[in-house]
């Protein structure tokens, strides 16, 4: 197989208008302890892969570094992906981690490293930042049979990727599917609506949060002015009246 270039990788993305800016994400790997709070912050930034391009993050880098790491992990992520068999061994790795796994997404997390993302019990959009899923990919030379035998097995590692997508997603398998035939790029907070991630770091309440709240606060005071209602007969002066202000509903 002859070595792929990053100009070879970014050509599959259907959406080439971030390229750009994906090929500038650089390579950064580390590691740093918090004994007070038993946790571990790490930090994967640039491609994901082997050893394709000097400026990757490996499944075995990931593997090598957990040995080592007890308590929970807090992981900030900016990657555009790359190799999707790395991202699922980096996945199911973070999966049998005994602690928390809290992810950050700092920038990107698109292709592969979206599967990674989905190894989070917490997963944390930046303002900003952006999430991509899409068709897996490969590159073949060879007669129509050896075509066809890839296609196959891109269908079947696309099926196993959509199961990882699924342990999220609040949307239908075949909506996810065709999510991916279709290359879908989603904001912040697109993506904690669709279930994918759990909060955006804006801190911002949305509006139909807002609403349940003030609707839950009126069916309160509802409750409570029919009990000072039970308490106080119509012939007998209500105190309650007189005491404060007035909600009319």
């Amino acid at each position: 197989m002859r070595k792929i270039t990053k100009q070879d990788y970014f050509k599959t993305f259907k959406n080439q208008a971030y390229t750009d800016q994906l090929q500038k994400v650089a390579r950064k790997f580390e590691t740093v302890r918090n004994e007070a709070a038993n946790s571990t912050e790490l930090t994967i930034y640039g491609i994901i892969g082997d050893s394709w391009w000097e400026d990757s993050v490996s499944a075995a880098d990931i593997d090598n570094a957990l040995k080592s790491i007890s308590g929970d992990i807090v992981i900030n992520l900016n990657s555009p992906g790359g190799d999707a068999f790395d991202g699922i061994a980096i996945y199911n790795r973070l999966k049998k981690h005994s602690g928390k796994v809290t992810i950050n997404i700092d920038g990107w997390a698109c292709s592969a490293a979206s599967v990674i993302a989905m190894a989070a019990d917490e997963l944390i959009m930046g303002l900003g930042s952006m999430y991509m899923i899409h068709e897996a990919s490969s590159f073949v030379w060879g007669t129509k049979t050896d075509m066809r035998k890839e296609a196959d097995v891109l269908d079947e590692l696309e099926e196993g990727i959509i199961d990882i997508y699924m342990t999220k997603a609040n949307i239908t398998r075949e909506e996810v599917r065709n999510m991916v035939d279709a290359e879908t790029w989603f904001s912040a907070q697109k993506a904690v609506d669709l279930g994918f991630a759990t909060s955006t770091a804006s801190g911002v309440v949305k509006e139909e949060e807002v609403v349940a709240e003030l609707r839950a606060q009126v069916v309160t005071l509802q409750n409570e002015v029919r009990q000072l209602k039970n308490q106080n007969p119509k012939d007998e002066p209500n105190p309650a009246a007189s005491a404060g202000p007035r909600f009319i509903f």
